[in-house]
């Protein structure tokens, strides 16, 4: 993201990121089969995860970042809890190049934002009456390359017209 020798300056001084704000944009959690879902089990339920970035910008220097995570755990065809989080930041980006935005805002803000989510689901599922749901941490360098190359695979698809 920045160029070496200059630390990824512009004329006007060094490149900069700061936190203006993370707050939950939304919130559910659903526990449709308590208290019955609440006893123990004889095999681990499969648990299903969905990560999602999306930025947008608010203003020349500033923008909000969503971090949506998805969370679902089921035992065969019960739902055990279902949790959908939608945190997000605004941050501001002073001195940064234009093709530095994106790899920023899809990589680095929600690097940041993540810690705080991880923290929210694991007590939403435990308030639930589940053992804390504890993600690893993600890659989000990696997630950013697959929706490139998504991206990449659709504009090379030809179109009907």
């Amino acid at each position: 993201m920045a160029e070496a020798g200059n630390g990824g300056a512009t004329p006007n001084g060094p490149a900069n990121m700061g936190v203006l704000a993370q707050y939950v944009k939304d919130l559910s959690f659903e526990n449709p089969g308590a208290p019955g879902t609440l006893q123990p089990r004889q095999k681990t339920p499969q648990l299903n995860i969905s990560i999602g970035v999306q930025p947008k910008q608010l203003s020349d220097t500033d923008y909000e970042v969503e971090l949506k995570l998805d969370a679902r755990a089921v035992d065969g065809e019960t739902v055990l809890f279902a949790i959908e989080l939608v945190y997000a930041g605004a941050f501001r980006l002073t001195n940064v190049k234009a093709e530095d935005v994106q790899p920023i805002t899809m990589i680095e803000c929600p690097r940041l934002l993540f810690p705080f989510a991880r923290q929210i689901l694991a007590d939403a599922s435990r308030n639930g009456g589940f053992p804390p749901l504890l993600l690893d941490p993600i890659d989000f360098v990696n997630l950013y390359r697959q929706r490139m190359a998504a991206n990449q695979g659709e504009a090379d698809r030809p179109r009907a017209v």
